[in-house]
């Protein structure tokens, strides 16, 4: 079977050598100790989500299960224009704005 990531020897690479490859590209790279493998796919999400991409995308490129995993972990990058806010009282105010005032009917009697 062949591997697509492998050790200098062709061996697969175990979870503890790609720890320590990590460790050494973070540190060549000036990285914080904190900064996991785990960091890059956050940061490839955050900034996915925070330049508009449509978190249903996100989804697919994450290969989450669903689409709740994706908007919990990552909906407060969204841009806050792009969030729906308000929604049931913009409408409530665009129903009462069309609707007739009954004293306007009074007045023209």
């Amino acid at each position: 079977m062949a591997f697509l990531f492998t050790s200098s020897r062709g061996k697969l690479l175990t979870d503890t050598y790609w720890s320590e490859l990590w460790a050494d590209w973070r540190e060549a790279a000036g990285w914080p100790k904190e900064g996991t493998f785990h960091s890059l796919r956050d940061f490839f999400a955050t900034t996915l989500m925070s330049n508009g991409v449509e978190p249903q995308e996100v989804q697919k490129a994450l290969r989450h299960a669903n689409l709740r995993i994706t908007l919990e972990t990552y909906v407060h990058w969204m841009p806050k224009k792009d969030r729906p806010r308000g929604l049931v009282g913009g409408l409530l105010r665009n129903a009462d704005s069309t609707q007739r005032d009954p004293r306007a009917d009074q007045d023209r009697s």
